[in-house]
């Protein structure tokens, strides 16, 4: 695991977001929509929000309700929750007094133009999603996993499209500025030819296939964000030791529904060329060590680290050859490599959703699609998909578009 860097917080802030710029045009230049559209956010509109969450079954995810507060062109109508005391604390927390237990009604007595689904339980989502839409809202920002099946994803795609509604989902990493700097400097040969890629989740408790579900989709995000779309998958999956049988599948936690597997081998060819590994397995030594994703080359190591700052590191030099002095890992930030970051509280403005807020806003305005959004949200659930249905197939190498669209573990 790489070391932890110190990021001096004396050089810029983004006048919308930070603070004061110093040498403002040069930074946005290289900074993607969510922060380089900062007029765009004036004060001449206050978009209504609507929150869902329920206490007990998944809450309101990781922030998904505060977010909105720390967003001036924002103003939160109305707040859903089935659990009563629940919903109590959550109207005093966010100082809301419009509270129903029936986020439909919510929805359409407030007429929220944005609709948070907060609830990380995601048998949820696809009926609060296709709420939302009936109701009218412009955008929604929702928890990840996205649902539960594809049949799931293509519905709410579909409405998707049918009605214009812009969705982005809560992979923060994606709206991440340094994204752009690091798939430049992989063009530029920074570590040479890609060899492959590798990801892990966090291999706690919930290692294996819930791992793969509720961790592994932000893993898959980052993969097929530098390597494109995945074009196939041969996987095995294992329960204490043995191959998954039916007799292995039972109701998942978090709303997963048909379940099975302590531990996940997955191997995915992606559009370019390259080799993108997942693996977790539950419970398999220090916990959250190897989650993330690393692109190995042949000049050196690109290390992604889900939801911390610096996201990104590099270890220089050839990962299979030994040397006599240790290599360090240095920070990859929006300045260059190993350059303190120019942006200040970055970290802090990804991990709160403003960026992802303020793009979801930006994408509504403007008509295009969110950094993170519904097509990607459907990629992530194929992957997950595929992973089960290449097991199903005896570790069969499959192709996407899967043609099994129910949860391959019905079919075992």
């Amino acid at each position: 695991m790489r070391p932890a860097h110190h990021i001096p917080e004396c050089f810029c802030h983004s006048a919308a977001f930070f603070g004061t710029i110093m040498n403002r045009r040069s930074i946005l230049a290289a900074l993607p929509a969510v922060l380089a559209t900062a007029p765009a956010f004036a004060a001449d509109k206050k978009w209504r929000v609507g929150v869902i969450g329920h206490t007990g079954r998944g809450n309101y995810g990781h922030g998904l309700d505060t977010m909105w507060l720390l967003l001036p062109e924002t103003e939160i109508v109305g707040v859903a929750d089935a659990d009563e005391k629940g919903l109590e604390a959550e109207l005093k927390k966010l100082k809301v007094s419009a509270g129903f237990a029936d986020y439909r009604k919510m929805l359409a007595e407030t007429k929220p133009e944005i609709v948070a689904i907060g609830p990380r339980h995601i048998d949820q989502h696809r009926d609060m999603i296709l709420a939302a839409i009936e109701a009218g809202a412009k955008g929604i920002y929702m928890e990840k996993p996205f649902c539960r099946s594809l049949v799931e994803a293509d519905e709410i795609l579909a409405a998707c499209e049918k009605s214009g509604v812009k969705l982005s989902l809560a992979h923060r990493n994606r709206f991440h500025p340094v994204m752009k700097t690091v798939k430049k400097l992989i063009e530029e040969g920074l570590i040479g030819r890609v060899l492959e890629m590798r990801g892990r989740g966090k291999e706690d408790p919930r290692g294996g296939s819930l791992d793969l579900w509720v961790l592994g989709t932000h893993v898959m995000n980052l993969a097929f964000y530098f390597g494109g779309d995945p074009v196939s998958c041969s996987a095995v999956v294992k329960q204490d030791g043995h191959l998954v049988t039916k007799a292995d599948v039972k109701e998942g936690d978090e709303g997963i529904g048909p379940f099975a597997g302590s531990e996940v081998h997955a191997r995915f060819e992606l559009k370019d060329g390259t080799t993108a590994y997942f693996d977790s397995i539950k419970e398999a030594g220090v916990r959250e060590a190897g989650f993330g994703l690393q692109i190995i080359g042949t000049k050196g190591i690109l290390d992604f680290r889900i939801d911390k700052e610096p996201l990104v590191s590099l270890l220089p030099g050839n990962p299979f050859q030994p040397v006599a002095e240790p290599r360090a890992w240095v920070p990859v930030t929006t300045g260059g490599v190993n350059k303190p970051e120019p942006i200040k509280d970055l970290g802090k403005f990804l991990s709160s959703h403003m960026a992802a807020g303020r793009d979801l806003i930006a994408a509504i305005q403007e008509n295009r699609a969110p950094l993170c959004d519904v097509q990607q949200g459907r990629q992530t659930i194929e992957m997950v998909s595929a992973v089960f249905e290449s097991h199903r197939l005896g570790g069969e190498r499959v192709t996407f578009p899967l043609k099994t669209r129910v949860n391959p573990l019905t079919l075992l």
